[in-house]
């Protein structure tokens, strides 16, 4: 349980780490380097203060932007 616990603390602290160094970024930049590193959507929303159906919004419109490049 104990680790559990850490492993969750370091996972924030990343988080946390990842969202300072993208200060300039928007929301979308942030949601999308969040999702690369393994974040749930509901993860990424609680991270950055918006809702699971924002972020969900922003990880569609990136996968059709891919698509529609190809």
């Amino acid at each position: 349980m104990a680790k559990e616990l850490d492993t969750d603390r370091i996972e924030r602290l990343l988080a946390a780490l990842l969202i300072q160094t993208m200060r300039g970024a928007s929301q979308r930049e942030k949601v999308l380097q969040l999702s690369l590193a393994g974040f749930t959507n509901v993860e990424i929303a609680n991270l950055l203060d918006t809702s699971a159906q924002t972020v969900a919004n922003y990880m569609w419109e990136a996968r059709k932007g891919k698509t529609k490049k190809k």
